[in-house]
């Protein structure tokens, strides 16, 4: 039902429990009046959006000791023509149906949330031709990253870093506060080694070239306009070629799936999008138990 769930770490079961107890850190009121009879409850979707968060939906109701039966695959793209549709049903004993519901339908909306945009951003790049990466940013919410960045899996997107740790980005402030691109880029080689890419946020070509001339493996233009993006990438692929390396270009900075197609350009190879995660819509989804 959910072939992304092999990427998760066996840890997303205790983010699932600490956000259990958070939800329920004493007496369940609600539930002792409700008890623990058998009951099925359906879940609907009534909005359209792609069904993203399969796993941590089944992991919050395994926890309370239900059972979850899906009628979609995750990643469907889902469009109620009724103004809802059953996607899943959970069967167990009432008060734990309802100790996990607003847990799991809060991750499950925010999840595909992301991931309706993250496949919208893709389709776009597929309808105007451009095979670059299509990737998110590290603008997550706090605690919440591992469920974004799933959702942005499942949509088609990149998920770009994950965190400090899994590249190195300088940016501006890094270089402000060293000195110069140059011993950034020297100091984070020294302790990154080989295996960790560096990448330089630049604000102007010149910097671009400074970043390549001190051994990033990726320049990013940060809040360029489609035009000077195109000049700038263009450039600096040729000299790139006259060096006999191959750095990536990343365009990132105020670009929204409204302005988008204008970046997609073969001379740039990634495009990372803040708005893949940031004021994105939820997808609308409610639980409802059969009398």
């Amino acid at each position: 039902m959910a072939k992304h769930a092999a990427l998760l770490p066996t840890t997303f079961a205790r983010i699932i429990e600490n956000w259990l107890i958070e939800d329920i850190p004493s007496f369940d009121y609600g539930g002792y009046v409700v008890g623990d009879d058998e009951k099925q409850a359906t879940l609907y979707c009534k909005s359209d959006g792609v069904l993203a968060g399969v796993p941590f939906f089944n992991e919050v109701f395994r926890q309370t000791g239900c059972t979850v039966y899906w009628s979609f695959e995750e990643g469907a793209e889902i469009i109620p023509m009724e103004g809802r549709v059953a996607v899943a049903q959970v069967c167990g004993p009432t008060r734990r149906i309802l100790m996990g519901e607003r847990l799991a339908l809060n991750i499950l909306a925010r999840c595909s949330g992301v991931a309706t945009r993250a496949r919208s951003l893709r389709k776009i790049a597929d309808t105007n031709g451009f095979v670059g990466v299509v990737a998110g940013t590290r603008k997550t919410t706090p605690g919440f990253r591992l469920v974004e960045k799933y959702g942005m899996e499942v949509g088609g997107a990149d998920t770009h870093r994950m965190d400090l740790s899994t590249m190195v980005m300088l940016k501006d402030n890094h270089i402000w506060a060293t000195g110069s691109i140059a011993d950034a880029v020297e100091k984070a080689r020294s302790v990154a080694g080989f295996s960790v890419k560096i990448e330089v946020e630049c604000q102007s070509e010149k910097e671009a070239l400074e970043a390549i001339a001190a051994g990033a493996d990726i320049v990013m233009l940060d809040n360029f306009t489609p035009e000077s993006i195109a000049t700038a990438a263009t450039s600096l692929k040729a000299h790139c070629l006259t060096i006999n390396r191959n750095v990536l270009i990343e365009a990132s900075g105020g670009i929204t799936e409204e302005n988008a197609s204008r970046y997609m350009i073969p001379t740039i190879d990634i495009i990372s999008f803040g708005s893949m995660t940031q004021g994105v819509p939820h997808v609308d989804f409610s639980l409802k138990i059969s009398p």
